[in-house]
């Protein structure tokens, strides 16, 4: 497997990084099976391995720390904090975020959860807009200080809050993000337009996720057959809306398109992600020993210009087709806002 620089830190990864989101309750619930599909995985070559502390409330990173035992120094595993982790009321109330109180608390969680005692790319899962980002860089600063994270990283952060971060980090002399894990698929092409060329002038490394934009590009949904995983925001799946009526119909077409230039839809929608010269590598979730085995062949998938072109003629670059699909939304101000 050909492995590619992350960012500029000295390390490399493959291009394919195992996401680990569907090992436990929210997916396979069989922790056996769920060993054996990673186990497959870095079997095959991938040495990058993703999760979260939120990713069944902990359950995957336990299952991720016991499938590594024995193999956890060949392996650049990463993990995330910031989402709420339980609890209502003052329970739960600061068991979230970027605060300094939460991820000196949540870190250890983690590893502790993860069998290990370092952590290679500790990720804040979205931006806090009513946390300082200094707040959080330097508490991330401390526990890489601390030796207990090795680089730290961003998650669905927007192009000047990449570069806010940046600012922040050489202004205050603190440890920057090496990465950010934006959405990006043949579907999803909105960071083209900023995201992935901020990252490229920071030297960012880019580990993109939901690279079969949920299950559209495996050819899984249709119009009579639509997820009902509570994991899954529903606008996402509205068969009735126009923009996910042209998704089914620029599905349909890439279907065809794969099928000419010899590949499943899932190696065409994996190999245009991990081929574009700002994505370091794409997180496959695999909930299966079957779905991993139909991912892994796109590591070594070349597309032609000539299907290059065509998927830009279906979906033009740093388009998105259906804005439901990103996670940016949330931090933008409505038009009501913008005037107040």
């Amino acid at each position: 497997m050909d492995y590619r620089p992350l960012g500029r830190t000295g390390v490399s990864v493959s291009p394919l990084c195992l996401g680990t989101m569907m090992f436990g309750p929210w997916g396979n619930p069989d922790e056996s099976d769920s060993i054996r599909v990673i186990h497959a995985a870095l079997d095959a070559g991938v040495n990058f391995v993703d999760t979260a502390d939120v990713y069944s409330a902990g359950e995957s990173e336990r299952i991720v720390g016991k499938a590594l035992a024995g193999r956890r120094d060949d392996v650049v595993l990463a993990t995330k904090f910031f989402m709420p982790m339980g609890g209502v009321g003052a329970e739960g109330v600061n068991r979230r975020g970027g605060s300094r109180k939460w991820i000196m608390q949540e870190v250890e969680a983690s590893l502790t959860r993860l069998g290990t005692d370092y952590i290679d790319l500790y990720q804040v899962h979205r931006p806090t807009p009513d946390t300082d980002i200094e707040e959080t860089l330097g508490a991330l600063t401390d526990l890489v200080h601390q030796g207990k994270v090795r680089y730290i990283g961003s998650s669905s952060f927007t192009g000047s809050q990449i570069v806010e971060a940046q600012w922040v980090a050489s202004d205050r002399r603190l440890q920057r993000f090496v990465t950010e894990q934006p959405p990006y698929s043949v579907l999803v092409r909105g960071i083209e337009a900023d995201v992935l060329p901020t990252a490229r002038r920071h030297g960012m490394g880019v580990l993109s996720y939901s690279p079969l934009a949920g299950g559209w590009l495996s050819g899984r949904w249709s119009k009579d057959a639509a997820p009902t995983s509570s994991a899954r925001p529903a606008a996402r799946f509205d068969m009735t809306s126009p923009a996910n009526q042209r998704k089914l119909e620029v599905v349909t077409q890439l279907s065809a398109l794969a099928e000419e230039a010899g590949l499943t839809m899932i190696e065409l929608a994996l190999a245009f992600v991990i081929r574009h010269p700002g994505i370091t590598s794409a997180i496959i979730g695999p909930r299966t020993m079957e779905q991993l085995v139909s991912q892994l062949p796109a590591a070594d998938v070349v597309l032609s210009e000539e299907v290059l072109d065509r998927i830009d003629e279906l979906v033009p670059p740093g388009v998105t087709l259906n804005p439901d699909d990103t996670s940016y939304s949330a931090f933008e101000l409505t038009p009501g806002e913008r005037r107040r």
